[in-house]
């Protein structure tokens, strides 16, 4: 089984490209969505984080988001202490889940994929770019936040410049070419492999 990464910037679609690989029958992996699950379930990743940011981290059994969003994205120690503990348990959770899936390529949609190293032992790397000014348009839409806290999510990953450098394969979500023509150019080439 063919193992591809999907990544690309906040606010960038990588959500909607990876939903319709979904759409097209492949396995797709959402580390953002595990990484929550494994925060809220975890006791060793609940244990762990209430260890490094306090008796605050969480509230009523239920992570604090508000309180760890200001301590990580204000404090690039606090992020590396957070990655440090939630990366490998989505990464065992990963494996495990591979374990599990049919088909010929399966996706990983990860954020920070190559900032966490997550790319290693994956076959190719999609990255989903987008113009920033459009990503930024997209966050505040979606989110209901405001551009400095945008701004510091963004600060706090890659840029397509550099992401664009490690991935095998690019597809641009400008609003100018068909998302969908694009995945499924990619799905038939991966079928193929």
């Amino acid at each position: 089984m063919i193992k591809i990464g999907l990544t690309g910037g906040i606010g960038s679609g990588k959500s909607t490209v990876a939903s319709i690989f979904k759409q097209l029958g492949v396995s797709v992996y959402f580390s953002d969505t595990r990484a929550k699950f494994l925060m809220a379930s975890d006791s060793k990743v609940i244990a762990q984080i209430e260890d490094a940011f306090g008796s605050k981290s969480y509230v009523n059994g239920q992570l604090n988001k508000t309180y760890i969003s200001k301590k990580v994205f204000s404090d690039t120690r606090a992020l590396k202490t957070l990655n440090s503990i939630v990366h490998p348990a989505v990464k065992n959770d990963f494996n495990l889940w591979c374990t599990t899936q049919k088909g010929s390529y399966i996706i990983k949609e990860a954020a920070i994929l190559f900032e966490s190293n997550s790319n290693i032992g994956l076959d190719k790397v999609i990255l989903v770019s987008s113009p920033k000014e459009l990503k930024m348009s997209r966050v505040l839409k979606r989110d209901q936040t405001d551009e400095k806290s945008v701004l510091e999510r963004m600060d706090a990953q890659w840029k397509d410049s550099e992401k664009r450098l490690l991935a095998d394969y690019e597809i641009r979500n400008d609003e100018k070419k068909s998302l969908i023509e694009q995945v499924n150019f990619l799905h038939k080439c991966f079928c193929a492999l």
